[in-house]
């Protein structure tokens, strides 16, 4: 009994506490037995053995109890120490983030047209024929689909490859007026310097009652929006095709790289082509029910847009994640 005390102090871990505590506390411990021999001891002297037994109980207890709490402090401690975080290792300054170069160009295009009064929509990425093809014009068999190589899926369904679909959601939504652009990404089976699977476009429309909306007005917003984008550029409309707009027109602009002047980039033309628009054919305002209308349209790549702003010379490399590329756009 008189060494109990000091096996408990010298308990260096909680499971060698335990075996101690086992060993005087157990059924089958030393206190346990100790106890048994009251049966034995005369009735006079049995009080003064029961309290003498109590009091040495009560001891070893107290010294249990405060070597099991000296321990768990210290496993404790162990623990803290084993995962604590050397702070030192880490830089104390925070690196500036920024949005990905596609996104910033895409903000600042809605930017400006929301500015103009333009409502932003927006609608499914699977699309069905008749929203992605026939309702623009473009009927099946129209050998213009093949200027969009598209992604089909075995029920008919196919992943949009503009974002026309939302105009033609917007126009059976509601009527006129409508002044809306529709940015989202889209989807082509096309893969090189300056297309990728995926991509970004903004596409606006404006349809007004009767024959208040013209050729003029797509000119002056366009005009103003590419001097918001690119500065004090020139900017020409050259007569073109498309099956949902008649009359249809191509959009450039002086190239930002020479001022005009010719170089690699603009193949030496001095002109960068930069989006498509015209008036609204009138068997797209057939297709949604519409009569006595007129309205204009447009669209444009945001990767495109973010190339030029951004001197980047492979679209690529906008989805490749290089944070050497991406570090540069803080």
């Amino acid at each position: 009994m008189e060494n109990l005390e000091q096996k408990i102090a010298q308990a260096s871990t909680l499971e060698a506490l335990e075996k101690v505590r086992i060993e005087i506390f157990g059924k089958k411990g030393i206190l346990a037995a100790e106890f048994a021999k009251l049966k034995d001891v005369p009735g006079p002297e049995k009080k003064a053995f029961a309290e003498g037994l109590n009091r040495k109980k009560a001891q070893l207890q107290a010294r249990f109890d405060e070597r099991l709490s000296a321990l768990k402090e210290a496993r404790l401690q162990e623990q803290l120490k084993a995962e604590a975080l050397d702070v030192t290792m880490y830089s104390g300054f925070g690196e500036k983030g920024a949005l990905h170069p596609v996104r910033e160009t895409m903000d600042r295009i809605v930017e400006y047209f929301v500015s103009m009064n333009f409502a932003v929509e927006s609608g499914p990425m699977v699309e069905d024929d008749f929203h992605n093809f026939e309702a623009l014009n473009l009927p099946k068999h129209h050998p213009a689909r093949d200027m969009q190589d598209t992604f089909y899926f075995k029920d008919g369904t196919l992943l949009r490859t503009h974002t026309s679909p939302v105009q033609i959601r917007t126009m059976m939504r509601q009527k006129p007026p409508i002044r809306i652009i529709a940015p989202g990404a889209v989807f082509r089976r096309d893969y090189d310097l300056t297309h990728t699977p995926m991509f970004h476009q903004v596409e606006g429309l404006v349809v007004e009652e009767g024959d208040k909306v013209s050729f003029a007005n797509l000119k002056w917003i366009l005009t103003d929006f590419l001097h918001y984008m690119f500065g004090d550029v020139e900017v020409r409309f050259r007569p073109s095709f498309f099956p949902f707009t008649e009359p249809s027109a191509e959009v450039d602009i002086s190239c930002i790289f020479c001022g005009g002047k010719g170089c690699r980039v603009c193949s030496h033309t001095g002109w960068l082509e930069v989006l498509g628009s015209g008036v609204v054919d009138p068997n797209v305002f057939k297709a949604v029910g519409y009569e006595n209308v007129s309205g204009y349209a447009f669209g444009l790549g945001v990767e495109r847009f973010a190339m030029l702003l951004h001197r980047i010379p492979d679209l690529r490399s906008l989805f490749e994640g290089d944070i050497r590329l991406l570090e540069q756009f803080r």
